[in-house]
């Protein structure tokens, strides 16, 4: 069955890189499980926010520039924060950012944690 984002979604991502949108875009139609964009460009009171409950180590969150966004799964019609369900997520997102050659990288993957964090290098999308 294929997804496809929701209204949410779509609100989230505005102000987000067009390579970002791109690689979400694609990741939703060949997706195994359906998610959302969680967050997208966030304001600094908004990150302020989230560095002060503990939800992010940062300031300088890649968030804050549009450069970043947090994909979460869907399971049963509801955000699930459920850990083994985001590796089926992340299958797609990787297949879609190597379809497109672009160098979307995982925050568990660069930091051994923030499964739904995704974002843009720094030293190529300053």
């Amino acid at each position: 069955m294929p997804f496809r984002l929701g209204k949410r979604s779509r609100e989230q991502l505005v102000g987000v890189h067009p390579h970002i949108v791109a690689v979400v875009e694609r990741a939703i139609e060949i997706t195994t499980i359906d998610f959302v964009v969680f967050e997208g460009r966030r304001t600094l009171a908004r990150q302020r926010e989230l560095v002060a409950a503990g939800a992010s180590r940062t300031m300088n969150s890649r968030h804050l520039t549009g450069h970043a966004v947090d994909l979460v799964p869907i399971f049963e019609g509801k955000v699930s924060w459920r850990d083994a369900l985001f590796p089926r997520l992340a299958e797609a997102v990787k297949q879609a950012r190597n379809e497109l050659e672009i160098p979307l990288e995982n925050g568990f993957d660069l930091w051994g944690w923030d499964m739904p964090h995704w974002q843009l290098p720094r030293d190529r999308y300053p």
